[in-house]
C-alpha cells in the first residue's frame, strides 16, 4: 500500500510517501518570504504553493522509490488552515487522483498532528491524551484510537503560538519569533518577571489578556528605560515562555487527574519549544506520566503526519470523492 500525501494548510509545501505503514519520504518546502513582512500572507503562500507543489511531489516519490502507478491512494490537508494553501493542495490531489483513478482520503490537519505520534516508536497506548499546540489551535484531545478524537480542552481566543509570535513582535524580533524567545530563554531567568495567569472554567485556555498584559508591561519598562528591552531580552523572553508553559501544563494536569490517563502527548508547531519539552518531561516524572514527544520534523507543519492519518484512514476504507473543498475552519 502507497500513499501519496500533500500537506498545504499554511506556509509550508509539503509531500510524503508512506509505505506499508512506513514513511518513506517526507519533503517540505519552506516560504521565506513572509519573514519581511513578519507574519504569514495568505496571497502569497498560495502562490508559492502552487510555485513549489510539483517539485516536492516529485522529490517525494523520487526519496521514495515509488512512481505514480505505484500509488494506491492520494491524501491532503483539507482543513483547517488558509483557504487559498488549502485550495492550492486539494486541487492538485484531486487533479492527480482523478487523472490516475486513485481514490482520495481528506484529512484534518490537527488530527494528523495528533497521529504524528505514530510514525515513529515510542508510540502512545490508547487512550491517551494530546496537547496540540500550534499557531491557530490550542486543546487538549482525548484520542481513543485513529480514528476516534473528543477534544476535551480549548482556547476561548487565541493560540498560544500566536502568543509566542505577538510577543516576539513587541520585542522587535523578526518573524517567526517563537524559536527565537525559545533561543533567548535558555540564558535567562524565568521568574524576573511575573504575569497574571488567566482564569478559565474546566480545561479551556486564554491567551488573549496575557498578550495585553505583557504589552502594557513592555510599554511601562521602556518609558522608564529606553533600552530595557536590549538589557534585559533574555529575561525576558525567559519569563514569557514559563508563563505561557505554565498555563498549558496547569490544563494538561487537570485533564490527566479528571480521565485518569497517564498517556501524555504534545504535538503540533509550539510542541519544538524547548521550554515545553523539558517542563513536561519534569512533570510527566513527578506524576508518574508516560510522556511522548515528536522529533523536531514532525512537529512544524509535514505531509508524513497526512500519511500517517491517511493510512489509518484507507484501513478503514475512508474515502471521499471529487466534491470535496477545502474548509478554513474544520472541527474534529
Amino acid at each position: 500500500m502507497n500513499i501519496l500525501a500533500i500537506e498545504s494548510s499554511c506556509d509550508e509545501t509539503s509531500a510524503s510517501v508512506l509505505s506499508n505503514g512506513k514513511i518513506c519520504s517526507n519533503v517540505v518546502a519552506t516560504q521565506l518570504i513572509h519573514t519581511q513582512y513578519g507574519g504569514v500572507v495568505p496571497e502569497l503562500a498560495s502562490r508559492a504553493h502552487q510555485q513549489h507543489i510539483l517539485p516536492v511531489v516529485d522529490k517525494a516519490l523520487t526519496d521514495a522509490k515509488v512512481t505514480k502507478k505505484d500509488l494506491d491512494a492520494i491524501a491532503f490537508t483539507k482543513g483547517p488552515g488558509l483557504l487559498g494553501a488549502l485550495l492550492v493542495g486539494t486541487s492538485f490531489a484531486k487533479s492527480m487522483a482523478l487523472g490516475l483513478g486513485l481514490p482520495l482520503i481528506e484529512i484534518n490537519h490537527m488530527q494528523a498532528h495528533v497521529l504524528a505520534h505514530f510514525i515513529q516508536d515510542p508510540k502512545p497506548e490508547f487512550p491517551f491524551l494530546c496537547l496540540t499546540v500550534s499557531g491557530g489551535h490550542t486543546q487538549i484531545v482525548k484520542v481513543t484510537s485513529p480514528l476516534e478524537m473528543e477534544v476535551i480542552g480549548q482556547t476561548r481566543d487565541d493560540a498560544v503560538g500566536e502568543a509566542f509570535d505577538k510577543t516576539a513582535k513587541l520585542l522587535d524580533l523578526p518573524y517567526p519569533g517563537g524559536p527565537l524567545i525559545d533561543k533567548y530563554a535558555k540564558t535567562g531567568n524565568p521568574l524576573a518577571y511575573t504575569f497574571p495567569l488567566p482564569e478559565m472554567p474546566e480545561l479551556d485556555f486564554s491567551f488573549s489578556g496575557i498578550k495585553t498584559s505583557f504589552m502594557y508591561f513592555l510599554q511601562k519598562q521602556v518609558r522608564e528605560n529606553p533600552n530595557f528591552i536590549k538589557e534585559n531580552i533574555e529575561d525576558i523572553c525567559a519569563s514569557v515562555q514559563h508563563t505561557l508553559v505554565n498555563i498549558l501544563l496547569k490544563k494538561l494536569k487537570k485533564a490527566a487527574k479528571e480521565t485518569g490517563i497517564k498517556e501524555i502527548a504534545i504535538a503540533g508547531g509550539v510542541s519544538a519549544n524547548s521550554g515545553l519539552r523539558t517542563s513536561l518531561l519534569e512533570l510527566g516524572q513527578q506524576l508518574n506520566w508516560k510522556v511522548y514527544i515528536p522529533d523536531f520534523e514532525y512537529c512544524t507543519d509535514n505531509a508524513a503526519m497526512i500519511a500517517m492519518a491517511a493510512h489509518y484512514k484507507y484501513l478503514n476504507a475512508d474515502f471521499c470523492d471529487q466534491t470535496v473543498s477545502p474548509m478554513a475552519r474544520m472541527e474534529f
